[in-house]
């Protein structure tokens, strides 16, 4: 299977028009062959936390109509957003849609990263599925720094993780390009990276999407500037 890496820069809160840029995305990979494309964390906002607390509109589920165009893509997509939850706040959430557009799982952020204790939920439960016969598990940015959770996925029978994540420049740059490729030769899985590129909320996106074989070694890498996908076949 091949499967695809994304980043993108996102429009400030305007989940209509991030989820138009996802599609075109989604297409690209598509196109150069991928049945498989990831997408960096709250692609659909942006890292917009304020905005995300103070306006539910901008919350999204996984049949939530915005979405009728990344679902219509013809590719499975996993793709991160703030989900609504039964309390008052959101959960950073990834979540994952077969080429057909039906949902196959929702996975919620676990570890909350600072400041994001303020706003959002944390989940309770890992996140694997199966597509094509591969069964995938998925961390989002500050969760593939706990070991224990991409263990447990290996255990689990896992050969596939999937990270939307942000990671900025500065450390940013140190931690994506250390904790991925750890990952692969810790528990021997690809690692598939989303990020993003350019502005995102406080920060600024490194970009550099990437996929790592099991072991470690570099399949593939996007640039620190253009909105793209990179593929490699797993």
């Amino acid at each position: 299977m091949k499967i695809a890496a994304a980043q993108l820069t996102c429009l400030p809160a305007d989940v209509p028009a991030n989820a138009a840029r996802v599609a075109a995305l989604a297409a690209s990979a598509r196109e150069q062959g991928a049945e498989l494309v990831v997408f960096p964390e709250l692609a659909l906002t942006g890292y917009e936390l304020d905005a995300l607390a103070a306006d539910p509109e901008l919350w999204t589920a996984a049949d939530d109509p915005r979405l009728d165009p990344v679902r219509s893509a013809g590719i499975a997509t996993a793709v991160n957003v703030a989900l609504p939850t039964d309390g008052p706040r959101p959960a950073i959430a990834t979540l994952v849609h077969d080429a057909d557009g039906a949902h196959v799982t929702t996975y919620v952020k676990q570890h909350l990263y600072r400041h994001e204790a303020d706003y959002f939920t944390a989940g309770e439960g890992d996140g694997c599925f199966e597509l094509g016969g591969i069964r995938f598990s998925l961390g989002i940015c500050y969760d593939n720094h706990f070991p224990e959770l991409t263990g447990r996925a290996a255990a689990d029978g896992c050969r596939v993780h999937l990270a939307g994540s942000l990671y900025g420049t500065g450390d940013g740059i140190h931690e994506r390009a250390t904790v991925h490729p750890g990952i692969a030769k810790e528990h021997g899985l690809y690692v598939v990276l989303a990020n993003h590129v350019g502005p995102a909320g406080p920060w600024t996106g490194c970009g550099r999407a990437a996929i790592w074989a099991p072991g470690g070694a570099l399949l593939a890498e996007a640039d620190d500037r253009t909105a793209c996908v990179v593929t490699a076949s797993v």
